[in-house]
């Protein structure tokens, strides 16, 4: 079995880096983190870095979504893997990614 990467948080010029893997084992720390990021101003999520994602990181998507939504603040996730893309096709909720 492949141990997961522990999943980071890193800011940069005004952007939210995920990098490591996304899984469920790191889903929660990473939404709370994405939260905070954005409570300073963050805008833009980005998970071109990030390695193995399960189905928990269309969680965090549309709970970020939902987040900004809520506090009338836009956000951008970009770089969101072609599988992940495919897993909500399939899920029904691409459109909300």
């Amino acid at each position: 079995m492949q141990q997961d990467s522990r999943a980071e948080l890193h800011l940069l010029d005004g952007v939210a880096f995920l990098e490591g893997d996304l899984t469920l084992a790191h889903a929660t720390r990473m939404l709370e983190q994405c939260k905070a990021a954005m409570q300073q101003g963050v805008g833009t999520i980005d998970l071109s870095r990030v390695g193995h994602m399960d189905s928990s990181a269309i969680s965090l998507i549309l709970s970020l979504r939902r987040h900004a939504q809520a506090r009338k603040q836009p956000v951008q996730i970009r770089s969101i893997p072609e599988d992940l893309l495919s897993l909500a096709k399939l899920y029904g909720v691409a459109e909300h990614l």
